[in-house]
């Protein structure tokens, strides 16, 4: 079911779609491959919006989608690909083909990501399954309502839930797989993937991929 995602490193992630290659978040990326298709930016920290990873994985086409409250500082980007497009939380969008729904991101009581601020999460259809990306958030209502085959969601703690925090989250939501992200690097010890999988309850299967 999850052959087609790799998760780069800490939250950077490549999807494969017939023919779309789709990047979220593109961070650290090795080499130069120059195969996306779609780019789609989470908020403008500097580890989820990366103009110097941007330049190596996109096609000369490619089309940029932001939340719209980081339009201008798109910008930095707008050389590197075909077109930017700019999403708002809780709406649905149709590019290229793919169909994907917008979810709000946020922290609750922590200070890093206002829920004005107007970051999101996607909901994505592949090879049709339901795919969230959860972007930087915590336990939110609006992700504990996300319908979803796949859920990747962040781990780490600091800026996000953590692996217990976000275990709690997926046995309330029931995906049929979770993929944790956002640790090992920046946040997170590498063992958290490990507490997290043994915290999430059957018949919910997790896949680590960092």
């Amino acid at each position: 079911m999850t052959e087609n995602i790799a998760v780069l490193t800490h939250s950077s992630i490549r999807i494969k779609d017939a023919d779309l290659t789709i990047y979220i978040d593109p961070f650290k990326v090795e080499g130069d491959p120059k195969d996306g298709d779609l780019i789609l930016i989470t908020h403008d920290h500097f580890d989820h919006f990366s103009p110097e990873d941007i330049v190596k994985i996109a096609k000369t086409d490619a089309i940029l989608v932001v939340p719209e409250k980081m339009a201008k500082k798109a910008q930095e980007a707008a050389d590197m690909v075909g077109e930017i497009k700019t999403v708002s939380p809780g709406g649905s969008y149709e590019i290229e083909g793919l169909k994907f729904e917008t979810v709000p991101a946020y922290n609750m009581l922590k200070p890093f990501h206002p829920k004005k601020a107007g970051w999101v999460g996607y909901i994505l259809e592949v090879g049709g399954k339901r795919v969230y990306i959860a972007g930087d958030t915590d336990a939110t209502k609006e992700a504990e309502a996300v319908d979803c085959d796949i859920a990747m969601i962040p781990i780490g703690g600091t800026y996000t839930m953590d692996a217990r925090k976000a275990a709690r989250l997926i046995n309330a939501m029931k995906p049929a797989v979770a993929i944790p992200t956002h640790y090992g690097n920046i946040v997170g010890k590498p063992e958290d993937g490990e507490t997290f999988a043994k915290l999430v309850e059957a018949p919910v299967e997790v896949e680590l991929k960092i």
